[in-house]
C-alpha cells in the first residue's frame, strides 16, 4: 500500500464557488492514472471526506491523466462555521489515502 500523494504528481483542492469544492489529482503518467482510477473509488473518497457519494461528481480525464472530483462544501464558504475559506486543506486528506 502506498499513499496517493507519493505516486501522484500533484493533488490540490480549491473552491468551486461558495457551495462546492473541487479536488484535482494530477497523476503525471498513463500508468499512474490507470492505477489510481482502478483503485480509488468515488465511495472511498466520500467515506474519507465524510461526504455523500450521491452528491459527488467525478471526471476521469485520461487525455490529461487527471481525476477531478467536485463535492458540496460541508459549510458555506465564509460562514461562521467554515474552517477552510479557500478549500485548500482537503488535498492533504486525499494525499494520505492509501491504495494498493
Amino acid at each position: 500500500m502506498v499513499k496517493l500523494g507519493r505516486i501522484c504528481e500533484k493533488i490540490r483542492s480549491k473552491n468551486a464557488g461558495p457551495f462546492w469544492l473541487t479536488i484535482d489529482i494530477f497523476c503525471g503518467s498513463e500508468d499512474v492514472f490507470a492505477r489510481v482510477t482502478a483503485r480509488l473509488g468515488t465511495d472511498d473518497i466520500a467515506h474519507l471526506l465524510g461526504a455523500d457519494p450521491t452528491l459527488m461528481k467525478r471526471f476521469d480525464i485520461a487525455s490529461l491523466n487527471v481525476i477531478k472530483i467536485s463535492l458540496p462544501r460541508p459549510e458555506i464558504q465564509g460562514s461562521v462555521r467554515d474552517r477552510d475559506m479557500h478549500g485548500a486543506s482537503w488535498a492533504a486528506l486525499i494525499q494520505e489515502f492509501k491504495i494498493a
